[in-house]
């Protein structure tokens, strides 16, 4: 769990509300960081951390430091979970609107946010056969040129769905 409570004196009630439910789940290791530690450890050693919770300004800035860790915006997907309820996906970019209309923005986040959508759905095979289609055009191409391609949004699209049957 990540907050800045150490300057921001508020934000003490998630510490609380995180040990709260955390003691509901025993089987789970819990530890916490202030958020300007934890980018220094994202990028040290981001393999080490499966699940952060943050607030939205903090898992917003987060998940743009992972993203770049990872490929860049264009390859991260994102997800927002509440256990019991619906949860919100999305590529961590967003929608992207300077990008709208112009065939560059690169699909894959938003494919790889679909898998994320149908493990959480309980379609655990879809997502994988998904994300293997994901990874074969990343090492095959076509790609776009924010992860050094020439392709298309509709180009990488196009592949990722052909890649799907195969």
């Amino acid at each position: 769990m990540s907050d800045k409570a150490n300057a921001v004196p508020w934000q003490r009630i998630w510490g609380e509300i995180f040990n709260q439910v955390g003691a509901r789940h025993p089987a789970i290791n819990r530890e916490h960081r202030y958020v300007d530690a934890l980018a220094m450890e994202l990028v040290r050693e981001p393999e080490r951390f499966q699940v952060i919770v943050a607030n939205n300004l903090y898992g917003d800035i987060l998940s743009d430091l992972g993203a770049g860790l990872v490929g860049g915006l264009g390859v991260a997907a994102s997800a927002n979970l509440h256990p019991g309820r619906a949860g919100l996906f999305e590529p961590v970019h967003g929608s992207a609107p300077p990008l709208a209309g112009k065939n560059v923005a690169n699909p894959m986040a938003t494919a790889l946010t679909g898998a994320l959508m149908l493990e959480a759905l309980g379609y655990p095979e879809a997502a994988k056969r998904l994300e293997r289609a994901v990874s074969t055009v990343v090492a095959e191409g076509p790609t776009t040129p924010d992860i050094g391609g020439r392709s298309t949004t509709t180009e990488v699209g196009r592949a990722i769905a052909e890649a799907i049957q195969c």
